[in-house]
């Protein structure tokens, strides 16, 4: 039977067909759906575990427990995970480990643009890269018998494209492997220095193997066709450069790390005219010319952003993309935006009209930077914002600091936040920390974290208490405000920038579009209206100025009343009601 799936459903199906028993996940655009998808079958147990180390970590364990595990991430999730996976790369496995992380080339929801080839190569970790959706499938069941052969963590690659693409998939039935035996043995599972060096031998004979066997592997293949042009390729690339390049001849690596030097010597041999076709850095380009073959790559090709078929005519062929229409000149600007009812919305209407340095973070709330809220000023990695803010305290003094908060998510807070305020608490450091408290991660498609009290199959559990966990750690001004009070949240914040010890601010409200929030509907604009446009600074999409009056578009108003909180003449009541 075939499917039609998303790169990241088939490598969600790849694990269930392979047997997988344990999988873990953050959330993380673009790789969030494989996890989500792993989770429908009753067969795998699934979390979302609070960071990407620690899913990493609870995955090494199950695959030393003996059972097959995955973990998957995004690409910037991989640097969180990076400790524990150059050293289970030494203690290699019981049950296959797979590793898939999700590249961002042209950042479509990522701080950064880094490409994750450099980690397998790095950490002496083979790394595989599928170009469409059965591959995804079928790359993540050859990972699983690769992991158990070499004994090792493999790593399968996607970018965007593939995770978010959809193609035919052919599908097969589950394949129940049993658990391996546990055996104890601490001089390949305790990485102490002794162990260590022993098994960085070890993993060096692993990959003279594993560069044999990709001299053989059918990841790795050549389609001969019009041998005055050859291309290296891989992933996404491969499918672009067939649509742009057509009859020419391809190496398709499918196996990414180690390089077949033997089989990429073969195909320049036959080639009259080499090119190396892959996104972001130079990773296969450098390694070829290493190998002293002459090949073009990055001198015609981008270092930045996609690539298209349309972007390889014109780089590769000379050939100029037909222009029907421009979009930039005929399409309005859609920056994006809070959604209507955001609750962020509030807590930066109040940060920016006091002025204050905010250390920002990572979730929907970073869109503060832009107009109209404008109030963000810094966003770095998950969970940055806290050390960042005492950071900036310790270097300009308290007199900044009561200047300065910190602002991040309760997932984020969760993620890697806590350790910051640790670090706030210990040091005697006076910041204050916002956490924006929306029931929910957000940023991602509404998943559960261990702030909500649910897990990823919606089953109740535990809910850490963010109040407790604040008082806990240090913190003795710990106060919940709901930010759509907006007098009421300004007192409270400038109550903490002044006290002369650490602060937690737990701004609660939850997100506007979970299923369980019903405002009473949305609002519009009486004749009270004087125009001042003091509703048009909270930056609610709802809410257009039309030059001569102000309206609200009640297809979009979700009727939070944000914008009533902040009109001054009673200007803003329900739609229908007639006291206008």
């Amino acid at each position: 039977m075939k499917e039609l799936l998303l790169g990241n459903e088939a490598v969600a199906r790849g694990a269930y067909e392979a047997g997988v028993r344990v999988a873990t996940a953050y959330p993380g655009t673009p790789s969030t759906e494989i996890t989500e998808n792993i989770a429908k079958y009753d067969e795998i147990y699934s979390e979302w575990s609070p960071n990407e180390k620690v899913a990493l970590e609870v995955a090494i364990g199950a695959s030393l427990a003996g059972a097959r595990s995955i973990c998957s991430m995004k690409h910037v999730g991989l640097n969180v995970a990076a400790d524990p996976l150059f050293t289970a790369s030494y203690t290699g496995v019981n049950g296959g480990l797979v590793i898939v992380v999700a590249d961002d080339p042209g950042m479509h929801s990522s701080q950064n643009e880094q490409d994750s080839r450099f980690y397998a190569r790095a950490s002496l970790v083979p790394m595989l890269e599928p170009s469409d959706s059965q591959e995804c499938k079928d790359y993540v069941k050859t990972a699983f018998e690769i992991s158990e052969k070499f004994d090792c963590p493999v790593i399968v690659r996607l970018t965007t494209r593939v995770a978010h693409s959809r193609s035919l998939v052919e599908l097969d039935s589950r394949n129940e492997t049993e658990l391996k035996p546990y055996v104890k043995d601490p001089s390949k599972y305790v990485m102490m220095p002794a162990m260590a060096r022993g098994r960085h031998l070890a993993v060096e004979k692993r990959m003279a193997e594993l560069r044999s066997y990709a001299e053989t592997t059918p990841l790795n293949r050549i389609e001969w066709g019009n041998r005055e042009i050859g291309v290296i390729t891989s992933g996404i690339s491969y499918q672009y450069a067939r649509e742009a390049m057509g009859d020419v001849s391809y190496l398709k690596l499918g196996m990414v790390y180690p390089l077949p030097e033997e089989l990429i010597r073969e195909f320049a041999s036959k080639v009259d005219k080499l090119y190396v076709i892959e996104e972001l850095e130079p990773f296969f380009e450098e390694q070829i010319k290493s190998m002293g073959i002459e090949v073009t790559g990055k001198s015609l090709l981008p270092v930045t952003g996609e690539y298209s078929a349309t972007l390889l005519r014109e780089k590769l062929c000379g050939i100029k993309g037909e222009k029907h229409y421009d979009v930039d000149s005929q399409a309005p600007a859609r920056p994006p935006v809070m959604c209507p009812g955001c609750p962020h919305r509030g807590t930066f209407h109040v940060l920016k009209k006091l002025k204050l340095t905010v250390a920002g973070d990572i979730g929907c709330y970073t869109l503060a930077a832009l107009p109209p809220a404008q109030s963000m000023d810094t966003c770095v990695c998950m969970g940055a914002s806290i050390g960042m803010a005492h950071g900036m305290e310790k270097a300009r003094g308290r007199e900044f600091g009561r200047k300065t908060v910190a602002v991040l998510g309760d997932s984020t807070f969760i993620h890697s936040g806590i350790t910051g305020l640790i670090d706030v608490v210990y040091n005697k450091g006076c910041s204050t920390v916002i956490i924006l408290d929306n029931s929910i991660t957000g940023m991602t498609g509404h998943q559960h974290n261990p702030t909500t009290g649910f897990t990823i199959k919606g089953e109740p559990t535990k809910q850490v208490d963010l109040e407790l966990l604040a008082k806990a750690v240090g913190i003795e001004r710990v106060r919940i405000a709901d930010p759509f009070d907006l007098k009421n949240f300004e007192k409270a914040v400038k109550e903490e920038v002044e006290a002369d010890e650490p602060s937690v601010i737990i701004a609660q409200r939850p997100c506007a579009l979970l299923k369980q929030v019903r405002y009473e509907g949305p609002q519009r604009i009486n004749g009270n209206c004087r125009k001042c446009r003091s509703c048009m600074r909270i930056g609610c999409p709802a809410i257009v100025d039309k030059g001569d009056a102000i309206e609200i578009n009640i297809a979009l108003c979700v009727g939070c009343k944000l914008c009533s909180n902040v009109c001054a003449f009673n200007a803003i009541e329900k739609a229908g009601d007639k006291n206008g």
